[in-house]
């Protein structure tokens, strides 16, 4: 893979990955209209999430700790109600006992529906991937959620009090977004100030959330992984490439921090109107 490519390709991931525009529904177009290749093998795309993983990771490292400690904790209290209510005839000691814990089960809850969305419509969303139309008719309805979501009150649900119901609604949405032109982040954001979360950890939960769908992603494409990937001579371009979509998602999800408080989803939708009528122009007269 050229250099120029791979530092192309880390730049696609890195903005559309957070930003509200869609990562899928651009590479789509891309691959359409210009005729880029957006194959860029296993071992890339491997790297490429695993950079914007690490932007996530960087961003939010506290909160990211924090949830790891509580999910080992809520293990262990498990196991040790468990035990205690077998063999000492105690009653069930509550597992899930801090905010942080809530948050971990949020995350879980709202990974479900996401997991089995995505398994079950894995063929309906290849084949929308192959078209133009299809990516630019929902960028048009991405744009709308956006402007919807400036409109939308202020809540003040958080960790420590959002209803798993919610998460579930939430992980719904996320499951909708895997189709082309459908932003995960805008809509997950979208998803959660309807169901009345605080804005800031509106975008903390978005982005969170978006951990075990990367890592999904990840075991998925390993299993096709085998040492002789690792023998090309690309390594380099692969690897600044990866650099270039880590240190871009960083910078994006510190921009979706600043745009979601001052509700400036506004010039994203007027982007997505514009890419979204170029591309449904595109496919009925080109």
């Amino acid at each position: 893979m050229e250099l120029l490519k791979a530092i192309v390709l880390g730049f696609i991931q890195g903005v559309a990955e957070f930003l509200p525009i869609s990562s899928s529904g651009h590479l789509a177009i891309f691959k359409n209209v210009l005729g880029f290749d957006t194959d860029t093998g296993l071992l890339f795309d491997v790297l490429l999430h695993l950079g914007t993983l690490a932007a996530v990771f960087v961003v939010f490292w506290k909160d990211i700790w924090a949830l790891i400690k509580e999910g080992l904790a809520i293990i262990g209290q498990f196991f040790k109600s468990l035990f205690g209510c077998l063999f000492k005839k105690q009653k069930w000691q509550p597992v899930v006992t801090t905010p942080y814990r809530r948050f971990v089960m949020m995350v879980i809850v709202s990974t479900i529906p996401t997991g089995i969305m995505g398994i079950l419509l894995e063929g309906a969303i290849n084949a929308a991937s192959a078209t133009l139309i299809v990516p630019g008719i929902l960028l048009l309805l991405n744009g709308v959620q956006l402007l919807i979501s400036d409109r939308l009150p202020d809540g003040a649900l958080t960790e420590a009090d959002a209803p798993y119901g919610k998460a579930l609604i939430v992980g719904i949405a996320q499951g909708i977004a895997t189709f082309p032109g459908i932003s995960r982040s805008g809509t997950t954001i979208t998803a959660c100030l309807a169901c009345g979360f605080k804005r800031e950890f509106a975008v903390k939960y978005s982005f969170i959330m978006s951990i075990p769908a990367i890592l999904g992603a990840l075991v998925l494409e390993l299993m096709d992984f085998s040492p002789e990937m690792l023998s090309g001579g690309d390594m380099v371009n692969y690897l600044a490439g990866t650099l270039v979509s880590a240190v871009v998602g960083y910078i994006c999800i510190k921009t979706m921090l600043v745009v979601v408080r001052g509700k400036k989803f506004k010039y994203f939708a007027y982007y997505c109107f514009a890419m979204g009528a170029f591309a449904v122009l595109f496919s009925i007269f080109a």
